[in-house]
């Protein structure tokens, strides 16, 4: 066999394991990894300027495409606790990325060494796996263990810690008979999915809540099929929008207490029965267990047994993937369908779509500053069916969701459980690097946008063209809001005078940071809108400059300054701050607000 350094053999191991892309920021700790990366010559390096903003470039390059693992690389102490946050995002959301960190060598371990620091224990409680190799033999089976992981049962991230003479260490290894372990998914029998048909099929107003379990299991055409088969209407969790498009006639809506419709929470309220398809039942999804399980049994399919159960009890549960489950359940659906033995539940479902007909929220304000509600309304004006959104927390996002229009998965990116302001711009450039050729469309907050601004030279250096909405309002806009029930405004104010605003642009004086001066001094463009008249212009601008300069393009949209965003603390009290569409004209680019005449 071929003798070489053990890193030498992680770095063919990630070849094998169709490793093309990785992400992170050289050091000394690491070196070996790069003099390896570098001499092989076949996995791509994007050098971010923060480790976390690595880590959610792994992440976005993840949740771009199906069998994606995104590599962050870090060197040793602060690089590995920097990745912590990426780490727990990917676990929350079932996103397998590979993390890779140097250490110091291992006689001068538990020796307070410079920047040595026991990554392995403090990544413990946000990986599947996390590991210090101590031998370097174990280095090439450490990251075969770590794909094999990653894939089978509920996907997640690991972290591989590496001493520095480990990296170094020699070792036999032969990089052409290696061979992938086989990936490990639980599966649905038979016996179980006809159960749970019937138990379906017994419902008067049966309902399919849908996460995002099924678009990381690539099973979207396979939930449309079951809709259509049984004529059940579906509730895509946030993490799961885009499984069935917005348009689609079983769409009922989104629930929730905040990324939710108002026709979405009505329909989940008024059904029977919910078949739960790998979701995990969060709580910005129920609200109380009491409220969202009164009244209706439910079913839950989940790839991971201790899911089951762990929110609230369901009626009954299945362990499987959610593609292997809905191959049974469209096979099965069809042969009911076919002896006659399925309802008919055209009343229930014209009924669902008549809530959504209905029970809009009003988008066409036309005061300036804008409202929130009139930029997503330009949004839905200016972007396509075939539009990737990526955005991450705070009120820019839970408007996102209660205005915009997904049509496909995997074009809603965003990191649903763990909420990491400054998460959009790394993401996003993930998600380009994974695809060149994707219409992307990144929305923040003016808070989340100053997180990791920084990660926008990424963009200008390795020519990662992406558009960046910036919604700026100058304020936690979120917090504040949540503030209302302690009656206080208070630490949430990020606006003041910036000194170097022309006296001439009153329009943004108050508002604080200039981020079209820190976009451009990043190498990118940017532009301002203040009036809804200037964003389809701006839009027109922005791709213009993509495609000449091949560079993130910055749209910062200048909003009034306080707005509540509709939100309740249960789904059944849902507080609506502004006026409800009553007519077309007052949500035009609502899905079905062509029939609110």
């Amino acid at each position: 066999m071929a003798k070489m350094t053990a890193i030498q053999a992680a770095v063919w191991v990630m070849e094998k394991e169709g490793i093309t892309q990785a992400f992170g920021i050289p050091g000394a700790a690491i070196n070996p990894l790069y003099a390896a990366l570098r001499k092989q010559g076949s996995i791509g390096h994007i050098l971010a300027r923060h480790v976390e903003g690595a880590s959610h470039m792994a992440e976005g390059y993840t949740r771009a495409c199906p069998g994606n693992i995104g590599v962050c690389i870090g060197t040793s102490g602060p690089a590995g606790t920097d990745m912590i946050t990426g780490l727990y995002s990917a676990q929350a959301d079932s996103i397998p990325i590979l993390c890779i960190t140097g250490q110091a060598p291992r006689a001068r371990l538990y020796k307070e060494d410079f920047q040595a620091v026991d990554i392995e224990s403090i990544s413990k409680p946000v990986t599947k796996w996390s590991v210090t190799v101590r031998e370097p033999a174990q280095v090439p089976r450490a990251f075969q263990q770590a794909f094999h992981l990653m894939r089978s049962g509920r996907p997640g991230p690991v972290l591989i810690d590496l001493p520095f003479d480990v990296q170094m260490g020699e070792i036999e290894f032969d990089p052409d008979t290696y061979s992938p372990l086989p990936v490990y998914k639980p599966s649905a029998t038979r016996a179980q999915v006809e159960k749970a048909l019937a138990m379906l099929n017994e419902a008067a107003r049966p309902l399919i809540v849908a996460g995002g379990g099924v678009i990381n299991a690539e099973a979207s055409p396979l939930l449309v099929q079951l809709a259509e088969i049984t004529g059940v209407p579906v509730i895509p969790t946030l993490m799961g929008w885009g499984a069935i498009p917005d348009s689609h006639p079983l769409m009922a809506g989104m629930c929730g207490l905040q990324t939710s419709h108002r026709y979405g929470n009505a329909t989940l309220l008024a059904s029977d029965f919910v078949l739960g398809m790998g979701n995990r039942w969060a709580n910005r999804h129920t609200g109380s267990v009491e409220v969202y399980t009164r009244g209706r049994k439910f079913v839950h399919v989940d790839i991971e047994p201790t899911q089951i159960g762990r929110v609230f009890a369901p009626d009954y549960g299945i362990v499987s993937d959610a593609k292997l489950a809905l191959e049974l359940f469209v096979q099965v659906a069809g042969e009911m369908k076919a002896d006659g033995r399925l309802k008919d539940r055209g009343a229930w479902a014209a009924e669902c779509r008549e809530r959504k007909r209905t029970l809009l929220r009003k988008t066409n304000f036309d005061s300036v500053p804008m409202k929130p509600q009139r930029v997503y309304q330009c949004m839905n004006n200016a972007f396509g069916d075939d539009t990737c959104y990526v955005s991450t927390i705070g009120l820019s996002q839970i408007a996102a969701a209660q205005f915009l229009h997904v049509h496909k998965p995997r074009h809603w990116i965003n990191c649903g459980q763990a909420g990491p302001l400054g998460w959009t711009v790394p993401a996003a450039l993930g998600v380009r690097a994974a695809d060149p050729t994707r219409k992307i469309v990144a929305l923040s907050g003016d808070y989340d946008f100053q997180f990791m601004v920084e990660e926008l030279a990424v963009g200008a250096q390795f020519k990662l063209p992406y558009l960046h909405i910036v919604v700026n309002n100058s304020y936690l806009g979120l917090i504040r809001q949540a503030q209302r029930g302690f009656e206080m405004d208070y630490c949430v104010q990020l606006g003041f005078d910036n000194i170097n605003t022309p006296e001439e642009e009153t329009a943004v004086r108050g508002y604080g940071v200039d981020h079209l001066k820190v976009a451009e001094g990043l190498g990118c463009k940017a532009l301002r809108v203040l009036r809804q008249e200037e964003f389809a212009p701006a839009v027109r601008q922005a791709e213009a400059w993509m495609k000449e300069f091949q560079v993130p393009v910055v749209i910062e949209v200048i909003l009034e300054r306080v707005t509540n965003i509709a939100m309740g603390t249960e789904i059944d009290n849902i507080s609506e701050f502004e006026e409800l569409a009553l007519k077309k004209s007052d949500a035009p680019t609502a899905i079905a607000s062509a029939l609110l005449d």
